[in-house]
């Protein structure tokens, strides 16, 4: 009798421990299960903020300049881009500018004083960034003046030579357009820049070496009066970057004699047999100068991209800002900037249709320096847009040409 008693004693413990050890199993089953549940919230929800954030990012890209323009333009005919510096690499105004533009000029980095500033002396570090950063993002771009002005102290001295001179800018010249003529990113080289001033002389060299000024020119010029680094110059571009479209990029404003040297340089070019493909214009703007806002001013801007188109060249703006006079500008201000911009937007617009036409902006925000705060680009200097950029946009949506006079 004990012994059967205690034989039932271990079949009821032993049921016991089978249901607590299902109980402790199912617990910990439930647990794991409810972990797994409570990850796959924390995914969703990952993946629906994300989809949220991506969703705003989408929207922001659907009204990018890019974005606009790829809707409604032939992109072979009608380009729009900014200039970056190489100093704002890997910063928040690349950035800026990776989600509004895909057609990108260097400011400097491809010009004598940087690449070859002197005899035995190559840097090659800023060319290279900005071949890598175009291939990298699939931007199309445009080297801006090599040869001009904007050259290095070692050839503004007083004492350099036509030799030296010579020598300098041409080896500079050939290997800067044999390293540029098989990039596929490469569409343009602005081959000559500021080459005539605003009273039709050639800008030329001056005493000292801290001033504006263009060494190349008392190389000398040929027995038809043309400086022979404008001539040398193209002669190189075309032998060593027939792939590229060159451009004979002028600045100051619409002055017809100045013009009138202009066309006559390039018809003259054109006519020794050498390849000029295509006549840029700065549009460096002042708000104290009246010419994007004046209708005299503008038609003649028209006229000369039919000029240009009529004679199988492509029109470029190169370098377009409107700077601000003084401090802290009004309401008022950044208005007349709006329509400055977007007055000239709307000029070449309205003669796309006869040949390509490009608009490029000379930066992307304003710089903000302790001693120097400049207010003449599209965004402000906390990359917040300015009154321009809405007003670029309406008219690329809108296709009104109509411009908004003051004068």
């Amino acid at each position: 009798m004990k012994i059967y008693i205690k034989f039932l004693l271990l079949i009821f413990l032993s049921v016991n421990c089978s249901k607590n050890s299902e109980s402790i199993e199912t617990q910990s089953v439930q647990n794991s299960h409810n972990d797994n549940t409570e990850q796959n919230q924390n995914i969703n929800t990952d993946n629906s903020e994300q989809n949220e954030n991506s969703n705003i990012n989408n929207d922001e890209n659907s009204n990018s300049f890019k974005k606009i323009i790829s809707d409604n333009y032939d992109n072979e005919n009608f380009k729009f881009g900014a200039t970056l510096n190489f100093y704002q690499f890997n910063s928040n105004v690349e950035d800026l500018f990776l989600s509004e533009f895909n057609y990108l000029v260097a400011e400097n980095s491809f010009k004598q004083s940087i690449v070859h500033p002197e005899p035995n002396i190559w840097n090659w570090s800023r060319v290279n960034a900005f071949i890598d950063f175009a291939k990298k993002h699939n931007l199309e771009m445009r080297v801006h003046g090599p040869i001009g002005p904007q050259s290095s102290i070692w050839a503004k001295t007083d004492s350099r030579t036509k030799e030296e001179l010579s020598k300098n800018y041409e080896e500079f010249l050939i290997e800067l357009c044999k390293k540029i003529n098989n990039e596929k990113n490469i569409k343009w080289m602005d081959v000559v820049n500021e080459t005539i001033d605003k009273n039709a002389n050639w800008t030329s060299n001056k005493v000292g070496s801290d001033k504006w000024e263009n060494p190349w020119k008392q190389i000398g010029e040929n027995e038809d009066g043309i400086p022979i680094y404008i001539i040398k110059s193209f002669e190189i571009a075309k032998e060593y970057a027939p792939n590229i479209s060159l451009v004979f990029n002028q600045h100051a404003g619409m002055e017809p004699k100045m013009w009138d040297k202009v066309k006559e340089t390039v018809l003259y070019l054109r006519n020794k047999g050498l390849k000029v493909d295509g006549l840029g214009w700065q549009a460096h703007l002042r708000d104290n100068v009246v010419l994007s806002l004046n209708k005299e001013k503008l038609d003649y801007l028209k006229s000369l991209i039919d000029w240009a188109h009529q004679n199988d060249l492509d029109f470029h703006i190169t370098e377009i800002d409107y700077r601000m006079i003084g401090d802290s500008p009004s309401n008022l201000d950044y208005e007349r900037q709006a329509n400055g911009y977007t007055n000239i937007l709307k000029t070449i617009l309205s003669r796309r249709k006869n040949g390509v036409v490009t608009y490029n902006t000379w930066g992307v925000c304003d710089k903000n320096e302790p001693s120097f705060h400049e207010y003449k680009y599209i965004y402000d200097s906390n990359l917040n847009p300015k009154k321009a950029v809405e007003l670029l946009k309406n008219t690329l949506k809108s296709k009104d040409f109509q411009v908004k006079l003051y004068d």
